[in-house]
């Protein structure tokens, strides 16, 4: 009796769920050392690097020991040895520092812009995966036709344009010269006495052409995985054998092929995902709208050391997050992938 306990499937499902387990605690405390040392250089790579933040404080309409003062305030006339074991039991306490330019506590700042973020990007993100999986599914439809290849090279031009060359592209041809969507912000001048729907239908118009340019690569670099594992999936020995029993192509297409053909394109979400919630940098930057990219940079040129340690704490934060919740949704789809997870 004992023995069949031990070889019982449901013994062994549990031990399996127990190494997934220690699995998953383990690549938690990589991605920690990692972030750790990821905001460690940074830390000591910003104070190395030349200029000074007190420096804007010297001026004919300025005292000339203001600038002292400051410096004395936040340790920069401390060793950076120094600066950094006060940054590290600082942090232990939960708190990063104050802005040099907010005056305001890092992580207020930083979750003023991230919240933006936020949203901009599950938005972007949700286009992506919708878009290139209609596109695919359609294509897929329509194999050996020169619509088939046509999707596939203009994808291809898509994904090889620069954010920001199509950014100004889309400013361009639509704000410039057809005068259809705004060139940069997030409201309009006389948001505030819109209507609730008319506020909503304000910010979806502001953030028409910074969510193509946000979604356009990643919805071009989807439809190829996509693409490519439905592919190979329509190629298997099993799907034959369906199709020469009689079952219909859209229900192989639905039941067999898309559930098989989406474990790349969760990967690759979860690393897409992590990468626009740390910040849309260059798409922010380019319509000028309130997110973590542009504070990003914003903070690195004018020397704001808190701030910088702050954004770069949160990116390495949220990519960490978005990869686990890839992980678990690709075990949801296919167990196999546990025995990779384990090694």
């Amino acid at each position: 009796m004992e023995i069949a306990i031990k070889n019982s499937p449901e013994k062994l499902f549990i031990a399996t769920e127990k190494q997934t387990g220690k699995a998953f605690a383990k690549r938690f405390l990589t991605s920690l050392i990692t972030l750790f040392l990821l905001v460690s250089l940074i830390f000591v790579f910003v104070r190395l690097s030349p200029g000074d933040p007190t420096k804007k404080y010297v001026s004919a309409q300025l005292s000339p020991e203001l600038s002292q003062k400051i410096s004395e305030k936040f340790m920069l006339d401390k060793p950076v040895i120094e600066q950094y074991f006060a940054f590290l039991l600082n942090s232990v306490k939960g708190d990063l520092g104050v802005s040099y330019n907010f005056r305001q506590p890092v992580m207020k700042v930083v979750w003023e812009y991230f919240s933006f973020t936020l949203v901009f990007s599950t938005l972007s993100i949700f286009l992506q995966i919708i878009f290139s999986f209609s596109l695919a599914i359609f294509v897929a439809r329509r194999k050996n036709t020169f619509l088939n290849k046509a999707v596939s090279d203009f994808s291809l031009f898509i994904y090889s344009i620069p954010s920001f060359v199509l950014g100004v592209f889309l400013i361009y041809l639509f704000s410039v010269v057809l005068n259809l969507f705004p060139i940069s912000g997030l409201k309009s001048l006389d948001y505030d006495s819109f209507s609730f729907w008319g506020k909503i239908l304000d910010q979806a118009w502001h953030l028409a052409l910074p969510l193509i340019t946000l979604s356009a690569a990643g919805t071009a670099m989807f439809y190829k995985y996509i693409k490519e594992g439905m592919d190979d999936v329509l190629h298997q020995s099993y799907i034959l054998n369906l199709r020469s029993s009689g079952v219909k192509e859209k229900v192989i297409l639905k039941k067999h092929v898309i559930p098989n053909a989406i474990s790349p394109l969760i990967s690759v979400a979860g690393i897409e995902l992590g990468v626009l919630l740390g910040g849309a940098l260059i798409t922010e930057v380019i319509f000028s709208l309130p997110g973590m990219g542009r504070l990003t940079v914003n903070s690195i040129l004018t020397r704001d050391y808190p701030l910088i340690i702050g954004c770069v704490l949160t990116a390495g934060i949220v990519m960490i997050i978005a990869n686990y919740l890839a992980d678990i949704i690709k075990i949801k789809f296919d167990k196999r992938l546990l025995k990779g997870l384990l090694n």
